[in-house]
């Protein structure tokens, strides 16, 4: 009997080791998978350049990777003065206030325009369609002409102010996004962190201007607006605003337009896309693409 009792308990000492071994094995084996599967997710993780290229495309312009944090920068908040209404099926990439219009780009293929919108009404005085191949992108008015990019054509318009009459084109050896001028240079964004400054007359590009917050570049530079001697940038998919230096390229603070923008963003291209400044009677206005409104507003 007590042979048979000692053999029994061997048993179950043996039946519950062999137990646990089994149970810790299937745990490791689990967790191997895991972290198996976590690396092969993991953003880090080499991937053919191609799949990668594609997963980063959105509607219109290919993501870019790197948008700096703020950090240490400051960063200011807007209080919305007035609203004003806006078409809710233009596709924003350039806007400027000037003679108390405002005039607007819109993109997208066979949908470009050139337009000139009454402020108060959201209603268009008047307006031209660009061809049925371009993208229109980002504008400014200088010395009473119109300047408007494209986007992959490497080729701008010149329009007369006043008619909306072609007055000729011109070339820039990059993508078109943003346009702005300092009353010398038109100044171009191409999604990069860079910023080239153009020669109106020969087109010639005089100058490039690097944009950095702090150590790291702010790319996905958009819509430019030249506001008391700074630039100030959209960032394609950001709320934030960029108030640069022209002389350093350095952010000098950042504007968290995140509660205006987040109720007109519908679709995933809806973005904070827009700056307009009208300096006679000190007025500060945004939009962005697909928005129903354009918001007149106060920085602090």
């Amino acid at each position: 009997m007590l042979l048979a009792a000692a053999s029994l308990r061997y048993f179950k000492f043996m039946f519950e080791l062999s137990r646990r071994h089994f149970v810790a094995g299937a745990l490791l084996s689990v967790a191997a998978a895991a972290m198996l599967v976590s690396a092969r997710q993991s953003p880090s993780s080499q991937q053919p350049a191609a799949q990668s290229s594609e997963r980063l495309q959105l509607k219109g312009k290919p993501a870019s990777v790197t948008v700096a944090q703020p950090g240490a920068i400051p960063v200011l908040h807007a209080t919305v003065v007035k609203s004003y209404p806006h078409d809710p099926h233009a596709f924003t990439q350039g806007l400027e206030f000037f003679g108390g219009y405002l005039y607007e780009s819109t993109g997208r293929q066979r949908q470009s325009t050139l337009r000139k919108v009454v402020l108060e009404t959201g209603k268009v005085a008047q307006s031209v369609r660009l061809p049925d191949e371009s993208f229109g992108e980002g504008l400014t008015i200088f010395h009473g002409k119109i300047y408007q990019l494209t986007w992959l054509d490497k080729t701008g318009f010149i329009y007369d102010l006043r008619t909306f009459r072609t007055l000729g084109k011109f070339s820039y050896n990059t993508e078109g996004w943003g346009l702005t001028h300092d009353d010398s240079s038109l100044i171009l964004s191409d999604g990069t962190n860079r910023l080239q400054y153009i020669d109106p007359n020969s087109f010639q590009v005089t100058r490039t201007l690097e944009v950095f917050a702090g150590p790291e570049a702010v790319t996905n530079l958009n819509e430019l607006e030249f506001i008391h001697g700074e630039i100030w940038a959209n960032i394609w998919h950001s709320n934030r605003i960029a108030r640069i230096d022209p002389k350093s390229g350095l952010v000098t603070a950042w504007i968290d337009l995140t509660a205006i923008a987040e109720p007109e963003t519908r679709e995933q291209e809806d973005v904070l896309n827009g700056i307009a400044w009208d300096p006679a009677k000190q007025r500060l206005f945004v939009t962005g693409k697909n928005w129903s409104k354009v918001f007149e507003i106060v920085v602090k």
